[in-house]
């Protein structure tokens, strides 16, 4: 039996799955946590994802490998392959002002036709600019910049820092995929070539000489020390897509630290609005995506509120009406990426004497969070994009009410896939890819499939209140 590696290394922990070349099977698995906070020392990411191989039993019988990561953190490396500073990750949302400057200077049309993208704080182009305007002593030490996966990709080959590496600061060693690149915001996903010009706006220099992670095709590979195969890697996003099996028509919806919809299709996607990211996708397609900041956390808020636990929550929610009663949450907690509003807050409408109860506001929680994702789906068709069927994913979509009023809300059949590390299985899928030369076909499991159970006044509400 031929083993392959995958690894997730998202915002908050790093997992390893080791499981069977041919079949797909899980054959043993590790993790270990990362701090919290949005500025994290990569460092903190190295070490994790050595405790989590050494939890999944090591490397030395595995025949090939790749990483997934969270898409656009700032990685910026100097001359000997040292990080300059801390990276400001996806959710720091300090490089809004940074965003709107670069959509000024350039045009959001302008942006869009190049990259796929509109800036917003999330955005890796954004963290520079901030860089070279808050740090410009830093930001001209700027040799490379890698994103989370391409860097640890990087550094488990063997390179990294001088005198702190076997095989030394060989910048041009970075490698990447179609995927995270797009999320950067100077790459442009249908050539499959990175805007150097936009780099430059960025930094405020000539960015010429700054190493970039090389692109990697879907099925190409490169070797470690030990001469195993290393594919490409990839964002989260592409990640869980790939280890679905998504397929075009299938669109995914994962509700975790942040919701994000997404979709795989064949021609790339470039909306002036900003509202859907042109990204591409770990098969050689696109993936357009709608993301926001506001998502399980939303959940985690009102759980606590109430006093309950989520099971509870989901209980609360599925004994109110759809539409709660008129009580809609516009959950903006944490301010939002789409709609690009980062210095929002959350607000509370509809609250009558009636309609205000336990039951209301735990579901008013399950739409507002739902309904955030489906408009960003509607934006999504209006690009083009085919939507046949919903698969529901992330540490929310094992709720009851998650699943039913997910059927609601989109409009759309649900299919929950059996809980899985959907995001690391992608990463084994390009491992196994690279390893055998064909994309590998494993099947995922579902655990619930739901009928389409379209509530459209849930979401007229909902767009309403967003709207007055």
């Amino acid at each position: 039996m031929r083993l392959v590696a995958g690894v997730d290394s998202s915002t908050q922990s790093c997992k390893v799955v080791v499981v069977d070349a041919e079949t797909g099977a899980l054959v043993r698995s590790g993790r270990a946590p990362h701090p919290d906070g949005s500025e994290v020392d990569p460092e903190h990411w190295w070490q994790a994802l050595a405790a989590a191989i050494d939890d999944a039993g090591g490397l030395d019988d595995v025949d090939a490998w790749a990483i997934a990561g969270q898409q656009h953190g700032m990685v910026a490396l100097d001359g000997d392959g040292r990080v300059i500073r801390d990276a400001l990750l996806w959710n720091d949302t300090r490089s809004a002002g940074a965003a709107a400057d670069l959509t000024r200077e350039v045009g959001a049309g302008a942006f869009a036709e190049r990259t796929g993208l509109v800036p917003v704080a999330s955005f890796t182009i954004t963290k520079l600019r901030w860089l070279a305007d808050h740090e410009p002593a830093s930001a001209a030490r700027v040799a490379a910049v890698a994103l989370p996966h391409d860097w640890l990709t990087w550094r488990l080959r063997g390179f990294g820092p001088a005198g702190e590496s076997r095989r030394g600061p060989v910048l041009e060693e970075l490698v990447t995929d179609r995927s995270d690149a797009s999320g950067t915001g100077y790459f442009d996903p249908q050539r499959a070539e990175y805007d150097r010009e936009l780099l430059a706006a960025a930094l405020g220099r000539d960015a010429a000489g700054v190493a970039l992670p090389r692109i990697l095709a879907p099925d190409a590979a490169v070797a470690d020390e030990a001469g195993r195969v290393v594919a490409a890697g990839c964002g989260d996003n592409a990640g869980a897509a790939l280890g679905m099996g998504a397929r075009a028509g299938d669109v995914g919806v994962s509700i975790g630290t942040s919701g994000t919809v997404f979709a795989v299709a064949e021609r790339p996607v470039r909306d002036p609005t900003g509202t859907v990211a042109g990204f591409a996708d770990a098969s050689g397609r696109y993936l357009p995506i709608v993301t926001t900041l506001n998502a399980a956390r939303v959940l985690d808020a009102v759980a606590a509120l109430l006093g309950v636990d989520h099971d509870e929550l989901s209980r609360l929610a599925l004994a109110a009406d759809p539409g709660s009663a008129g009580l809609v949450l516009q959950p903006w907690f944490e301010g939002e990426r789409t709609p690009n509003r980062p210095d929002a807050t959350a607000t509370l409408f509809g609250m009558t004497l009636a309609a205000t109860t336990r039951e209301n506001l735990a579901r008013a929680a399950f739409e507002g969070v739902l309904c955030a994702l489906a408009d960003g789906l509607d934006a999504m068709r209006a690009g083009g994009v085919e939507a046949q069927r919903v698969l529901l994913t992330g540490g929310a979509a094992t709720s009851a009410a998650t699943q039913r009023i997910a059927a609601e809300v989109f409009g759309l059949p649900v299919v929950v896939p059996a809980p899985g590390e959907y995001v690391a299985l992608g990463a084994a899928t390009q491992a196994a890819w690279a390893l055998g030369g064909e994309r590998p076909s494993w099947a995922a499991a579902s655990q619930a499939e739901l009928p389409a159970d379209p509530r459209p006044g849930t979401r007229t509400r909902y767009r309403a209140r967003l709207s007055g």
